[in-house]
Order: structure tokens, then sequence, then C-alpha cells
């Protein structure tokens, strides 16, 4: 990789910069120590956020210098959203969150070497302060008129709920960051969202007012929205959590493969690790053949490794081939194969019963009677197996771990069905 910034450009990961000249010639003498941020405003980091920690990553490789800043001060405020005001959580509970979303940016970053990454808190260098010290230091170089334009603001002063003192000081907080950050480890780039342009600024200036002969630089990645115009990481379920037990491994994989035609090459170019001639037949695979899914499979397949490891990821692979007829289901460990099917439409019966009605219950057919005619005409399948009788009831060793029975009408239509009584 001769140079980062063609690189990110060519990945479409490069919005805008303060300076790009100044940034290649940076890169070039480099290493550069940079840093990225991330509020605990939740248990856990979701798809959204593998932007900008891919991009660390990215960026890392290239020989750079990584600090990891998970806000256990800036996430007791909140940055300011568009619409309304952030509620305030517990200082206890931000602490938990700061713990687990440096559990999951870690593994993405090498911590040896000479560019090995730091993982730091902004809450060591707030705590201790008091009122008038941050009023007095950082306060004093920040102009209201110019605070008042970032957009978040603006919107948020135009509507009937205005918007609090707490969050109007946010962009104070993450200035001092990129403050504390340059005197402290000799950072010299923050790098986010477009969205986050006013704040990435706003540190820059902060510095250039303190600290007149530094050299610092604000580099942005581009706002990903899905091609019918959605939020990118938004399911009709809420959020992609990278957290196993917010989101199964198994849903997180058929979250990419399900990803639109449109967006499939937008998406493997920011988020993949593979080269150029790599991604490029992945592009002409889809335009040829859309319904192979090749990228979205590649994709889905990279992504759940390396968020959920090499293991899981064989695991929901196995799990959703068999699902569709081409594996063993009784393979399967129970936690894999409870996470596939609660994906799917799914009833809950005390007892096993007759086929053709769980066949009506579970909403594969319309009715008893188009079960009768699926199962006549040979598309009628439980736990992979044909189902040859119209009165055939599936007997108890037939229940998948004690439990569960998968029903397929042809090749595609899938759902579940859970035995309680058994």
């Amino acid at each position: 990789m001769t140079d980062i910034v063609d690189e990110l450009k060519w990945r479409g990961l490069f919005a805008q910069s303060t300076d790009e000249e100044a940034l290649r010639k940076a890169f070039a003498d480099g290493p550069v120590t940079f840093y990225c941020g991330y509020d605990p405003t939740a248990a856990s980091l979701h798809v959204g956020h593998l932007v900008q920690v891919l991009t660390m990553r990215r960026l890392q490789l290239a020989g750079n210098r990584p600090l990891a800043l998970v806000g256990g001060a800036t996430g007791q405020i909140g940055d300011p959203r568009p619409t309304a005001e952030r509620t305030l959580n517990d200082p206890a509970v931000i602490a938990e969150w700061v713990n687990r979303l440096r559990s999951q940016i870690e593994p993405f970053l090498s911590f040896e070497g000479e560019n090995a990454a730091v993982m730091v808190n902004n809450l060591d260098w707030t705590a201790g302060m008091s009122a008038i010290e941050f009023l007095r230091d950082i306060g004093k170089h920040f102009r209201v008129n110019k605070m008042l334009t970032k957009d978040s603001v603006a919107k948020r002063l135009e509507s009937d709920q205005g918007i609090s003192y707490t969050e109007f000081s946010y962009q104070l907080l993450q200035g001092m960051d990129f403050l504390e950050l340059y005197r402290r480890h000799g950072c010299t780039l923050q790098q986010g969202g477009s969205d986050q342009w006013g704040n990435l600024t706003a540190g820059l200036d902060l510095i250039h007012r303190v600290e007149p002969d530094a050299h610092v630089h604000a580099m942005a990645t581009p706002l990903m929205v899905k091609a019918d115009g959605t939020k990118f990481g938004k399911t009709e379920g809420g959020a992609v959590w990278l957290d196993p037990e917010m989101t199964t491994p198994y849903a997180f994989y058929q979250f990419w493969l399900n990803v639109d035609d449109r967006d499939i090459s937008t998406y493997m170019r920011i988020l993949s690790f593979k080269s150029r001639a790599e991604l490029e037949e992945l592009e002409a695979q889809t335009a040829e053949r859309p319904q192979a899914r090749a990228a979205q499979r590649a994709l889905a397949e990279e992504l759940t490794a390396l968020v959920h490891g090499a293991d899981q990821c064989a695991a929901v692979i196995a799990a959703s081939r068999a699902l569709f007829g081409q594996g063993d289901l009784a393979e399967l460990d129970e936690a894999t194969l409870a996470a596939a099917l609660s994906e799917l439409p799914h009833v809950k019966v005390a007892e096993p019963a007759l086929v053709v009605d769980l066949f009506a219950e579970t909403g594969l057919v319309a009715s008893k009677s188009a079960a009768r005619r699926t199962v006549k005409e040979g598309g009628a399948y439980v736990n992979n197996t044909k189902v040859t009788a119209e009165d055939a009831v599936p007997a108890k060793e037939d229940l998948l771990h004690g439990r569960w029975l998968v029903l397929r009408r042809g090749k595609k239509n899938l759902a579940a069905v859970e035995v309680t009584g058994a």
C-alpha cells in the first residue's frame, strides 16, 4: 500500500479532511498517531461502528498507531441528536459499558510492535477536573457563535424542545480529548464519521489555539445509507449488534447475506480486507449472476469470522446450509440451531402433531388443504426428510435436541416448531 489516502478513496472511506495534501505528507513521513472515539451509549457496538473500527485497523496495517478511545466521560453527557435529548445513564452502567466496548474493539487492533494500539478513556483526564478549571482552561477557547452552527445543535435550537447546556457542552469535551491525546501520546489525527465533522474540527481548533505550532488533522468517512434510503445497520428488529447475546452470530451472518445487490459493492469496499482484484471479481460475479450472491456470502463469512471467530462462522455456515437441505441438522449444536430457528416463523406446541397441521399453523401454507397438496406434490419436508403421507406425525425421537422440528416447503420456505411438552 503506497498511499493510504488513495486506498481509502478507492474504498469509499474518504469523505473529507482538513488539508488533504498535508495529511498525505503526514502519512508519507509517518507513522501517524491517530484516534477514534466511541461513546458507551449502549451495552454493545453495532455494525454501524464497524466502519470506524475497521478503518482504524486499516490505518494500523498501513503502519500507523491507533488510539481507541471509549468515552467514560463523554458517554455520561451524550452527543446531541438532531431530534431529542438523550437519556442520561447511571455512571455505574456506563463504566460497565466502557469495559464491554473495549473488549469488542481490542480484537481488531494489534497491541504489539512499534505501532502498538493503545486503549484510552477520557474519564482519566476529566474526572479530577473542576468546573472552574474546565471553563477557564477549555471553555474560554470556544466561540458560541461557531458552536451554534453545528448541524444537530442548529436543528435542536429550531425545535420546541431546544437543547440543554449539558449536551451543548459536548463539543468542548470532545475537543479536549484531542488536545489531551496530542499532549499525552503525540496524536495528530482524529478520524470519525462525516456526521461528526463539527466535533472533529472542534478539537482541531482547540489545539491550534493552545498549541499554535502543532500540525494536526481531521479525517471523516462518509455516512453509509442503504439504497432504499434507510439507515445502514438497522433491520425491522432494530440494530445489528456485535455482542452475540444481543444479535446471534447466525443473525449477524444472515444480515450480510441478505444485503441488497445495489449495496453490496459499496459494503465490500468499505468493510472487506480483500484485495482490489478480489473485490472487482466479486463485483463482476454479482453483475453476471446476482442470484448466486457470491459477494454477499464472501462478506458475510469475512465479517462473521472477524467479529465472532472462525469457529462460530463455520457453525453458522453449517446451520445455514443444513436448514436448506445441504447438511445434517442433527449435527448442529443446540445454541446454533436455536439461534438459526429464532430467525424463522415458528410456533410452540405441547406435543408433535399432524405435519399438515403444523405447516398450516406456522404459515408455510395458507390452509391444511394446501398442506396436503404440498405433501402430495413432494414439496413437504420435516428435518430435511420428505413427508410422503398426509397423516404423518413426527415421532419424539425426531425432535432435534429433544425440542425442535424444522419444516420446509420446497427449496426455500422454512419454519420451525418448538415442542414444549416433549
